[in-house]
């Protein structure tokens, strides 16, 4: 299994516009961060994990050709806003899969209610195949997946865990009962927002923590804003096991 991190980046990504804060204005390419989003291909089969509005640059900047579906977090903007940019794969493959809860997809027919429409609609549209996801596995290619329930503040957000890896963003509480859909789990990617405390985000001590419990082989930090601070100098804090995420970064589990 290989995970391409298309973006690691807070709502309004890294550089914000306007921004004169010193990370904004880093060289480094590792502080410019888009807006998060994953894409995890096994055997046959590449997915993507949110489909936020840095959708298109991502697959051109990954020579994507070939997505089998687009599987759903939560319905916020800078997870949602990329889903007209399926159309280059629906021309090509015909109507995309995506997954998601009752409520998110509820929240993307109103967004984008020229895709989902079945009436006099626009040839150029495409259009996307339903599959509404509860908390219980659900198949994705030849593999079970596993959503792992979150809540970000008081909005529910899906987690999943693909086999080894799991993938949680916006997140900052996770009952029990849902850690323990991760014990074992090799790669953990969470989110850690910023060093200061934040309503709907774990901030770098509470990440820490979460992974200091559920103990993975490795975990990769992910939704960054700049407020966390310098890629280079926040890496050297972490402990052994746990990185930074940045852009474009790929890694096999």
């Amino acid at each position: 299994m290989e995970v391409i991190f298309l973006g690691t980046g807070t709502s309004q990504g890294i550089p914000i516009i306007g921004s004169t804060h010193p990370v904004c204005l880093s060289d480094d390419s590792r502080d410019k961060r888009l807006r998060v989003s994953v894409l995890v291909s096994w055997d046959d089969y590449q997915y993507v994990v949110d489909c936020g509005p840095d959708f298109r640059q991502q697959m051109l900047s990954n020579q994507i050709s070939r997505i089998d579906g687009v599987v759903f977090t939560h319905e916020h903007a800078d997870h949602t806003m990329g889903l007209d940019d399926i159309r280059p794969f629906f021309f090509r493959q015909g109507d995309i899969p995506i997954y998601a809860h009752k409520r998110v997809l509820q929240a993307l027919r109103t967004r984008f209610e020229y895709i989902f429409s079945s009436e006099n609609k626009y040839p150029g549209a495409p259009s996307v195949i339903e599959n509404e996801l509860t908390n219980q596995p659900f198949q994705l290619g030849n593999l079970d997946v596993i959503p792992i329930n979150t809540f970000h503040n008081r909005l529910q957000v899906f987690g999943f865990r693909f086999r080894d890896f799991a993938y949680l963003t916006d997140v900052k509480t996770v009952e029990e009962e849902e850690r323990l859909k991760l014990k074992g789990v090799k790669i953990l990617v969470v989110n850690a927002l910023r060093i200061e405390p934040h309503h709907s985000h774990f901030n770098l001590e509470e990440a820490l923590e979460f992974i200091k419990e559920i103990q993975p082989e490795k975990a990769y930090l992910t939704h960054i804003s700049h407020m966390l601070g310098f890629h280079a100098e926040v890496e050297k804090l972490l402990p052994k096991n746990v990185y930074l995420a940045y852009d474009n970064l790929k890694i096999t589990i």
